[in-house]
């Protein structure tokens, strides 16, 4: 038995989440239980919690400095959970990882620059090129025994066309693959040879299930972070997401001087005061949270797959190396995907995210966010079987 409870189910409506009170905007009806948008149903470490608290209970809540000690802490969670050495004058601050890569694109491209990625992937990815008036290049993944690859003929090729920037997920939304040691070096060198800087997402990098590890493909090789942003936050990790606080790990100081010119530009200069005690709390105290969740997750992840097995053969998860995310392959239905979304809503009552949402190879899967309490999980999975029976 553990020290926090993740069956404590806890009432979101009414507060403003996106998650549990947009079901009308988003799926056209209030009947569906949301398990789509990637925040968790559970409360933050408890040291969290208490920071907030204290900080409300001084009463003043006037500008606000990140501190040092932010920094350090920062420093020292990723050498412990990833066995990365950093300089804490390295790291930057965002709002979240969103606006870190739309900074990261005007600091690092020009308009009309080619930046890559790799479908299907995270939808900001393709909003921040195209908004920011940069073409988007896709390296689509292949699928290949119920797991994704990188195809790297097709990425040396993408790069022979002039990319400046290079959009990488690691581990991997929606299906939750983290990359190895040898894809990571394969794509780092490919970068180098063709002068392509990277910037590497990895926001849900503390939520690993073992044996699995999170590799951050900057600390491989000190010639490789000197062309890479890394971008962290604490909002997957410890659900703080509406606290708005992301960390950039920018080793070169040539990068980290053109990252901060765009903040400038912006009129961005510290991050929100809750935002930032939340951080520090989290990376600090977070860790007996975190394994225990990460068990609580895991077994998630094996109720959902052995009902799915067992209840709904035309169905198959990929099996995630980390993250509360479930790629679900729903092709052999043989349903459009506007039919698997209408059979969702109005039969299931269930509300998942569409796969083409994530670009070409989305197509025929779904994502579901099983970051909620097992009973919530359950029924859940009833009414995807209620969908699709």
């Amino acid at each position: 038995m553990g020290i926090y409870d993740f069956h404590k189910k806890i009432d979101r409506l009414n507060t403003a989440s996106v998650k549990w009170g947009m079901n009308r905007v988003v799926f056209g009806t209030e009947e569906v239980l949301p398990m789509w948008v990637a925040d968790m149903d559970f409360e933050p470490p408890l040291e969290v919690t208490e920071a907030l608290k204290n900080r409300i209970d001084h009463g003043i809540y006037g500008y606000t400095y990140v501190p040092d000690s932010v920094s350090q802490t920062i420093q020292a969670w990723v050498k412990k959970r990833h066995d990365w050495e950093i300089d804490h004058s390295a790291i930057l601050y965002s709002p979240g990882v969103v606006p870190s890569i739309g900074m990261a694109i005007q600091a690092l491209t020009n308009h009309g620059d080619k930046v890559m990625l790799q479908s299907p992937v995270y939808t900001p990815f393709f909003n921040m090129i195209e908004k920011n008036e940069r073409i988007v290049v896709n390296s689509p993944l292949k699928w290949k025994n119920n797991r994704y690859e990188i195809d790297f003929a097709d990425f040396e090729e993408k790069l022979k066309e002039g990319v400046k920037l290079f959009l990488l997920c690691n581990p991997h939304n929606p299906s939750g693959r983290a990359w190895n040691r040898d894809e990571l070096t394969r794509i780092a060198e490919l970068c180098i040879q063709y002068n392509c800087y990277i910037l590497s997402d990895e926001i849900h990098s503390d939520l690993m299930f073992k044996p699995n590890r999170h590799l951050p493909i900057a600390s491989l090789d000190e010639r490789y972070k000197e062309q890479i942003i890394t971008c962290i936050a604490p909002s997957k990790t410890f659900n703080l997401a509406g606290l708005q606080a992301s960390a950039a790990i920018i080793p070169n100081k040539e990068i980290r001087s053109l990252f901060k010119d765009v903040q400038n530009k912006l009129g961005f200069f510290s991050l929100n005061t809750f935002g930032i005690i939340a951080m520090e709390a989290a990376y600090k105290y977070g860790d007996v949270w975190l394994e225990e969740l990460l068990v609580y997750l895991q077994k998630n992840v094996a109720t959902a797959t052995s009902f799915i097995e067992n209840e709904l053969p035309n169905l198959t998860v990929m099996q995630p190396d980390g993250t509360y995310l479930l790629w679900i392959d729903c092709r052999k239905l043989s349903l459009s995907d506007e039919e698997l979304k209408e059979r969702l809503i109005k039969k299931g009552k269930l509300g998942l995210e569409p796969g083409p949402k994530y670009g070409h190879g989305g197509e025929g899967f779904v994502r579901m966010n099983i970051a909620c309490t097992h009973d919530t999980l359950v029924e859940g999975l009833k009414r995807l079987k209620t969908a699709f029976t």
